[in-house]
């Protein structure tokens, strides 16, 4: 059985995580192998770099500086999603910049990063061969279709909140932005199977133990 973790920013999604690898599970992270791929991948490389322009990245010289641009690939080395799991030397970096203005520009730009980026995560997830998964837009991307049931992780909008100012150090208005960017928590938590209520009062690990021993008497 698979198992997706969900949550909006400043739930506390990945704390549970962290608590499901004290009890020795491994959780794949998306939003971290969608990084690690973006970066790895020649197939990503050069869809992404086809989408926004040849300052997608940048690609090391032998003297230690940069220029943009990615070398075109030979017709016998066209990389397929399912074999790009391996590094590369890692001598192309991703502008940042440049695809955050890219990201910014329309909501259709975003959309079309994500039908590059997701479907590769997808894949890795299946190739992992990991029964848990973690992902702050399990829904919006589609990759609950992959699990068998999801738990949401729930806390109060105040709280979180509070939260993400003090851990990344940035203004409320900030916070609520990236909030209105996720589907409501209100919609998550009446499509997932499973909630854990992350309010700084409820046991955590209490919730927690009695959703695995449920998951584990249906399997």
């Amino acid at each position: 059985m698979k198992i997706g973790i969900t949550g909006g920013i400043g739930s506390g999604k990945s704390y549970i995580c962290r608590l499901l690898e004290q009890r020795g599970y491994t959780v794949y992270d998306c939003d971290s192998a969608a990084k690690r791929l973006i970066r790895s991948s020649p197939f990503i490389r050069r869809r992404l770099t086809a989408l926004i322009g040849p300052e997608t990245y940048f690609k090391e010289t032998g003297d230690g500086s940069q220029e943009t641009g990615v070398r075109r690939q030979e017709s016998g080395d066209r990389s397929q999603e399912s074999g790009d799991r391996s590094q590369e030397s890692g001598d192309y970096i991703l502008n940042k910049k440049a695809v955050a203005e890219f990201l910014l520009k329309s909501e259709d730009n975003a959309r079309a990063i994500d039908r590059i980026v997701h479907p590769a995560v997808f894949r890795d997830f299946i190739e992992s061969g990991l029964e848990w998964m973690e992902s702050a837009i399990i829904y919006e991307s589609g990759i609950h279709r992959l699990v068998d049931r999801v738990i949401v992780v729930t806390a109060p909008e105040e709280l979180r909140i509070q939260r993400v100012m003090a851990r990344d150090e940035i203004s409320r208005e900030k916070v609520l932005e990236w909030m209105s960017r996720q589907l409501p928590q209100e919609e998550v938590r009446q499509r997932a199977d499973y909630e854990i209520v992350n309010d700084g009062l409820t046991d955590l690990n209490l919730q927690l133990d009695e959703i695995l021993k449920e998951i584990s008497n249906n399997k």
